[in-house]
C-alpha cells in the first residue's frame, strides 16, 4: 500500500516564506549599513585636480572648424558653449575640441557634450572631453533590465535585483577591500560567495538546490583562480606583467595594495558568471529529476547531472574563450599585421595572460560540473526537494 507524504498546511508554508523574506531583508539592510561604514576611505591623491571639474555643456556655435577638403580633420575645433552645470552654469564660454579618437568630439550646434573646466582665479579654460553619453548608457541599461523582466517575469525581476546587487558588491566592497590592502584573491572569493548566494537565493529560494549551486559555484571559481596561479607560476607570469603596472606600483607604495594578486583576482570575477550559470543549471536539473522520479538513487542522479553538464560544457567553455579572445582582438590583429614570429607571440606577456585567463576560467567551469552533480545528487536523495 502506497503511503502518501503529508503536505504542510498552506498557512505554515506562507509563514515560513514570510520569515525567510524578513531574514533576507534584515540581512540586506545590515549589509548596506556595513558597506556605508566600510566605504569611509581616505583616498590618496595621485594627481592634483584642484580647480578642475567635469561639467555638462551644450554647443551653441562652431566658431572655427577643422574640416579639411578631403574630409579629414586636423587640429582643433573652436566652439561656443553654454555651461549647463557647476559654478559657471548658464554662462557662455569658448572651448576647444581635439576631435581625437579617445578624447574630444566632432562638435555640431545643439550637441550635448562633457567639458573639462579648469578654473584658477579669474582665468578659466574649457576643453571638450566627449559627447554626453549618459542617456545612451542609462537608456540601454534600462532597456536591458526591462527586457529581462518582460521575458523572465518574476524570475527575471529577481535576476535584475541580483545583477544590481552584484554591481554594488564589486564597486562598494570588492574595490574598497583591495584599496585597503586586503588580499585581492580573498576579496574576489568573498564577493563571489556573497553575490552567488544572493542571486541563487532570489532565483531558487532557501533550498538544497540553492546550497549546492552556491557551494559548487564558489568551488569552481576558486579552482579557476588556483589554476591561474599555477599557470602563472609555471610561465613566470604575475600581476606585475600588466600594462598599468607603473600606476599600480605607486598605489602599492602608498596604500600597500597587493598588486601581484590583482591579475588572478580579476580572473575570478571574470569567470564567476559562467561558473554560476553552470552551477545553477546542473543543481536545478538534478533536483528537478529527483522531484519527478524520487526513486532514483544518488548514482543515477549524478549520471544525469554529468550528462547535462557535458552538453553545457562545450558552450560555456567557448563562451569564456571567445570572451577573452574578443577583449584582445586588437592585439591579435596587430600581431597578424606585423607578421610576428611564433616564438615572439607565444612568449609575449599579453598573449600568455589571455591564454591563462581563458584556460583557467574554462577549467573552473568544467570542474564545477562534477562537483555540483555530486553534491546535488546526494543532497537530493538525503534531504529531498523541499529542503
Amino acid at each position: 500500500m502506497e503511503i502518501k507524504e503529508q503536505k504542510k498546511p498552506t498557512w505554515k508554508i506562507q509563514e515560513k516564506r514570510w520569515l525567510q523574506w524578513v531574514v533576507f531583508a534584515a540581512f540586506i539592510a545590515g549589509f548596506i549599513l556595513f558597506l556605508v561604514h566600510f566605504n569611509n576611505v581616505d583616498i590618496a591623491s595621485l594627481i592634483s585636480t584642484e580647480g578642475r571639474t567635469f561639467e555638462r555643456g551644450r554647443v551653441i556655435e562652431v566658431l572655427a572648424d577643422n574640416l579639411q577638403e578631403d574630409g579629414s580633420r586636423t587640429g582643433q575645433q573652436k566652439v561656443l558653449l553654454e555651461i549647463c552645470s557647476g559654478s559657471m552654469k548658464g554662462k557662455m564660454v569658448e572651448a576647444t575640441s581635439n576631435n581625437g579618437y579617445l578624447f574630444g568630439a566632432v562638435c555640431e550646434p545643439e550637441m550635448n557634450v562633457i567639458v573639462i573646466q579648469s578654473v584658477s582665479g579669474d582665468i578659466s579654460i574649457h576643453t571638450v572631453y566627449s559627447v554626453d553619453r549618459e542617456w545612451a548608457v542609462l537608456g540601454f541599461v534600462l532597456l536591458f533590465l526591462a527586457v529581462v523582466c518582460l521575458i523572465g517575469g518574476r524570475k527575471g525581476f529577481y535576476a535584475c535585483i541580483g545583477l544590481v546587487f552584484t554591481f554594488i558588491c564589486i564597486i562598494w566592497l570588492y574595490i574598497p577591500m583591495i584599496y585597503k590592502g586586503y588580499s585581492p584573491f580573498f576579496a574576489a572569493v568573498l564577493v563571489a560567495a556573497v553575490t552567488t548566494f544572493i542571486t541563487m537565493y532570489l532565483l531558487g529560494g532557501w533550498s538544497g538546490k540553492t546550497l549546492c549551486a552556491v557551494a559548487g559555484t564558489v568551488s569552481g571559481v576558486v579552482i579557476a583562480g588556483v589554476s591561474a596561479w599555477l599557470f602563472g607560476a609555471a610561465a613566470h607570469i604575475s600581476g606585475y606583467n600588466v600594462s598599468d603596472i607603473e600606476s599600480l606600483t605607486v598605489l602599492e607604495n602608498i596604500r600597500g595594495i597587493r598588486v601581484g594578486e590583482l591579475l588572478f583576482s580579476g580572473l575570478l570575477i571574470s569567470a564567476l558568471g559562467a561558473v554560476m550559470d553552470v552551477g545553477m543549471s546542473i543543481s536545478s536539473t538534478v533536483f528537478e529529476i529527483h522531484a519527478n522520479n524520487p526513486e532514483l538513487g544518488a548514482k543515477d542522479l549524478f549520471r544525469s547531472g554529468m550528462n547535462v553538464g557535458r552538453d553545457a560544457m562545450g558552450t560555456m567553455v567557448n563562451t569564456l574563450i571567445l570572451a577573452f579572445v574578443g577583449s584582445g582582438v586588437s592585439t591579435l590583429l596587430l600581431n597578424y599585421a606585423y607578421e610576428l614570429p611564433y616564438l615572439q607571440i607565444i612568449n609575449s606577456n599579453n598573449m600568455v595572460i589571455e591564454i591563462m585567463q581563458g584556460i583557467s576560467g574554462s577549467l573552473g567551469v568544467v570542474l564545477t560540473i562534477p562537483i555540483v552533480s555530486l553534491m546535488a545528487s546526494f543532497t537530493a536523495v538525503k534531504w529531498g526537494i523541499n529542503r
